[in-house]
């Protein structure tokens, strides 16, 4: 298995952009280039918003977030924001419907990002993270299945874990105190598949994190930059490889307990994601232990 696992491996992360993704369509509908994630920079916060196919989900996310957002710069002028959505190939209309949100904020704030093809969740936020301009970075799924406002549990969470040694940090929302619940509402057999995931994730890749599959998670731009940099796998396993990195680079990491509702209309095929995602934890710690992937660095092209 670690020789299938290393032959096979794509020895570095796939950071090329299509020249199509090089730009953003600002509100008049004309192009403008992405920053450069080297750039320094200049706003607080951006939140990346991975969507593929969510015409009907974005708005609800959308609407909630940034009425967060602006009445907390109303509050605090100096508080900046962006928010990206990264529209990963969708074959239906989450791309005008993002761009309405640009359309009605402006494209300081709201800006939309189209991939050419579906590269999977991971990929998306990748983009997003490399064409942001955020003191701080985060992800936020684009079901809105948890709470904006949250955003200050998970930022009280990174404040904690000061001195941030070379700036970098990670805070984590986590589901894992509603598990019990969550258990009550779920098949044997999806809370069996639960189970088996999450000590795949313990035993392979990530110690000491309950939950790594939250889509909510705050990171310092030089934490974001710096594991992203560095990821492989594009798709639903992504965040347990980006938290193996993280504790591979002794990045602190906080794992805070945020309000989460199951919104329908989920990606996951049950059976199937699961397995492909065991199979990815599993080439995860093999693919890194025998040296096919390494935490090194190279430019975006």
């Amino acid at each position: 298995i670690s020789m299938i696992a290393h032959i096979t491996a794509r020895k570095m992360p796939n950071l090329h952009r299509h020249e199509e993704e090089k730009f953003f369509v600002n509100a008049g509908g004309r192009k403008e280039s992405v920053p450069s994630r080297h750039d320094p920079p200049t706003k607080e916060l951006s939140v990346v918003v991975p969507s593929y196919n969510e015409e009907d989900r974005l708005p609800l996310m959308m609407d909630e977030a940034l009425d967060y957002l602006e009445k907390r710069q109303k509050r605090d002028p100096s508080f900046t924001y962006e928010v990206i959505v990264v529209n990963d190939g969708s074959k239906d209309q989450t791309e005008k419907v993002a761009m309405k949100y640009c359309k009605k904020y402006g494209s300081d704030k709201v800006r939309v990002l189209s991939l050419v093809k579906n590269r999977g969740k991971g990929g998306a936020v990748r983009m997003g993270v490399f064409s942001s301009r955020g003191k701080k970075i985060l992800m936020a799924d684009a079901d809105g299945a948890t709470k904006f406002a949250d955003i200050e549990k998970v930022e009280e969470g990174l404040k904690n874990l000061q001195p941030w040694p070379n700036q970098m940090a990670i805070s984590c929302g986590s589901r894992a105190h509603l598990e019990k619940d969550s258990i009550a509402k779920r098949s044997y057999f999806r809370t069996l598949l639960m189970y088996g995931f999450h000590f795949l994730v313990w035993f392979l890749c990530v110690k000491g994190i309950r939950d790594t599959q939250c889509g909510f998670k705050l990171l310092t731009r030089e934490a974001a930059l710096r594991t992203f940099q560095t990821l492989h796998i594009e798709r639903w396993a992504f965040d347990v490889e980006l938290l193996y990195i993280a504790q591979c680079l002794r990045i602190p990491i906080a794992e805070v307990a945020v309000n989460w509702t199951e919104i329908e209309g989920s990606k996951l095929v049950p059976f199937w994601s699961w397995l492909q995602m065991g199979r990815d934890l599993l080439f995860i710690r093999l693919r890194y232990m025998t040296g096919a992937w390494q935490l090194e660095t190279r430019k975006c092209n």
